[in-house]
C-alpha cells in the first residue's frame, strides 16, 4: 500500500504544481493578452471557481494520502511536509470560501475595468483584494513545489 500511496501522492503534487503553473503562467496570461480587461476578466472569473476547486481538491487528498501512506511520524520530513499540506489546506479554504466570494462582490459592483479610472476606490479595494490572491496562490505553488521536492526524500524512509 505505501508503494502505491506514495505514488498516488507524487501524481497529486504533480497535479498541483501543474495545474496552479499552467493557469498563472499560460491560461490566464493567453486570455488576457486575447480580449478586452472586462472580457477576459469575466473569462478567468468563471474559471475561477473550478481552479479554486481544484486547489482545494488537491491539497486535501494530498494531506489524506499523505498521512495514510507515511506512517513513520517522527522521520525528518514528515512533520515538513504535514505543515505544508496543512497550510496548503488552510490556504485553499480560505481562498474558496472568503477572499475569491469578497473579490466577486467588489467586481461586480464595477461597471467596466476598461472605463473604470484606476484610482476609483472600488477598483483599489479590488486591486488589493486580487494582490492578496496572487500572492496565496504563488504561496500555494511554492509549497507544491517543495512538497514535491521533499517527496522524493520520502521515498527513502
Amino acid at each position: 500500500m505505501r508503494s502505491v500511496g506514495a505514488h498516488l501522492y507524487a501524481i497529486l503534487l504533480s497535479l498541483w504544481v501543474g495545474g496552479i503553473f499552467l493557469f498563472t503562467f499560460v491560461v490566464t496570461p493567453v486570455i488576457f493578452s486575447s480580449y478586452t480587461r472586462d472580457v477576459a476578466g469575466d473569462i478567468v472569473g468563471k474559471l475561477f471557481p473550478s481552479y479554486f476547486l481544484f486547489s482545494l481538491a488537491v491539497s486535501a487528498f494530498s494531506l489524506v494520502v499523505f498521512v495514510l501512506s507515511y506512517p513513520e511520524r517522527y522521520a525528518r520530513l514528515f512533520m515538513p511536509s504535514l505543515v505544508l499540506l496543512i497550510a496548503a489546506v488552510v490556504i485553499s479554504l480560505y481562498v474558496s470560501v472568503r477572499l475569491h466570494p469578497e473579490i466577486r462582490k467588489v467586481k461586480q459592483e464595477i461597471a467596466s475595468f476598461d472605463a473604470t479610472a484606476p484610482d476609483d476606490q472600488l477598483r483599489k479595494k479590488f486591486g488589493s483584494l486580487h494582490a492578496r490572491s496572487a500572492v496565496l496562490n504563488l504561496i500555494l505553488l511554492a509549497d507544491g513545489v517543495a512538497l514535491l521536492v521533499m517527496s522524493s526524500g520520502l521515498k527513502k524512509l
